[in-house]
């Protein structure tokens, strides 16, 4: 049996490129992952190849601090004392849809942030004061479902908020004032937002004149 021809000069540089390349990728990976060590940097390793920058300056208790700022000015928010819930009605003959209606003071001067701040607490009023109460859960209900719209009107000055909030429970609606705790912009004891909420032609004759924010 005749021996085998050696394998030819390109034969030999064709497998020691391969060879070089193949030892190049896994060196690379390698040292990607921390196998080989090296020079630590801001860059962290991910899957899929993403490298994500950390900062030097962000940490777990920045992020703490941030929650509990965000926590203080919430609570230096203060609802209207909650009622018995005896004078809504529970609109069940109603099948229009059910909106909210934010009626916001701007004779207070409120930035954008403090008024963003207090209709959420006028929102969220509403929303608990009818959770309260079972006869309002269709209406509730209706409201979520429609996509909980939300408008945000202009008034004047407290007694006008007053007197909206009045009328509106004359009609069976809920309507909460959110007062302020005066921890931030405005005078303690501040009515600031007054939320209405019920079906839309019976929240319109309480609200229907106000322009909008």
């Amino acid at each position: 049996m005749a021996d085998k021809a050696p394998p030819s000069v390109a034969a030999i540089a064709v497998s020691s490129v391969l060879l070089g390349l193949l030892a190049g990728y896994f060196i690379g990976q390698g040292k990607g992952i921390g196998v080989f060590g090296g020079p630590s940097n801001s860059r962290t390793s991910w899957p899929n190849s993403y490298d994500v920058k950390v900062h030097a300056d962000s940490s777990d208790d920045q992020a703490d601090d941030e929650e509990d700022e965000e926590e203080e000015q919430e609570e230096e928010e203060d609802d209207e004392e909650d009622g018995d819930g005896k004078e809504l009605n529970d609109f069940r003959n109603s099948t229009e849809e059910v909106k909210l209606v934010l009626a916001v003071r701007t004779d207070l001067g409120m930035g954008k942030g403090k008024i963003a701040a207090q209709c959420s607490h006028a929102t969220l009023a509403c929303y608990k004061y009818l959770l309260k109460h079972p006869t309002s859960t269709p209406l509730l209900k209706r409201w979520e479902w429609g996509g909980q719209p939300k408008i945000a009107v202009q008034v004047k000055s407290e007694e006008e908020l007053e007197t909206l909030q009045a009328q509106a429970i004359s009609l069976g609606l809920c309507a909460r004032i959110i007062h302020d705790a005066g921890r931030t912009q405005i005078a303690a004891g501040s009515a600031t937002v007054l939320g209405v909420l019920g079906p839309k032609s019976v929240v319109d004759q309480v609200t229907g004149h106000l322009k909008l924010l």
